[in-house]
């Protein structure tokens, strides 16, 4: 089992597995905040403009760190498993979307997103790692909304059996799919909380073309 030093590390060993794309007018996009980190990595590696995508997990209120689902802009994915009513009432599910889109529109606005334009061009879209990826499948279906004409994404580690949806991403590239999967962080050494200042600084520094 592979276990990457840190986010840069991540995405260095992320643009390798991608780089059939070098050379190509591609964008990467990365999923705040961690997955900026990661996408950056990308970025530079490949030569490549990096740009962002708003998206929130929508947590169970009793375990947050179990996602029932995602949002981005006008995007809205919900997993099965977790909203059954076993876990989360519709009620309860309610009130975390409210709170998460207003961090939502407080994340857009703090990151100044929308500085590449997608439209007619691939989106590398790249996050950190996949657990049940609602996250993913969110930010996936959010740039191809914004007119991305071809999606592929990509993260250094996920569950073996997961493929995204075929209306969300048109290529899955992971470098270490996990049979027995239990949390992205258990990948890293360093897994540490990435902050709004590293997320702005990162974004505010990488090439838009």
């Amino acid at each position: 089992m592979t276990v990457y030093a840190d986010r840069v590390a991540a995405g260095v060993a992320l643009a390798a597995a991608l780089d059939a794309w070098r050379g190509t007018a591609a964008v990467v996009v990365g999923i705040p905040r961690g997955g900026v980190v990661v996408a950056a990595a990308v970025a530079r590696e490949l030569d490549m403009p990096l740009t962002a995508v708003a998206v929130r997990k929508l947590g169970i209120p009793s375990h947050t760190e179990v996602a029932a689902g995602a949002i981005a802009q006008d995007v809205r994915v919900l997993n099965d498993e977790a909203t059954d009513g076993r876990w989360v009432t519709p009620a309860q599910l309610a009130e975390v979307e409210q709170r998460e889109r207003a961090e939502l529109r407080r994340r857009a606005q703090r990151y100044g997103l929308g500085g590449v334009d997608l439209a007619g061009r691939t989106a590398i879209v790249v996050d950190d790692g996949v657990a049940t990826g609602a996250t993913a499948t969110a930010a996936c279906r959010a740039v191809r909304a914004l007119g991305a004409a071809y999606v592929v994404l990509a993260a250094p580690v996920a569950p073996a059996r997961w493929q995204p949806p075929a209306d969300a991403a048109d290529e899955w590239v992971c470098p270490q799919p996990v049979r027995d999967f239990w949390a992205v962080g258990a990948f890293y050494d360093d897994f540490r909380q990435t902050s709004d200042e590293e997320v702005v600084a990162l974004l505010r520094d990488a090439p838009r073309r």
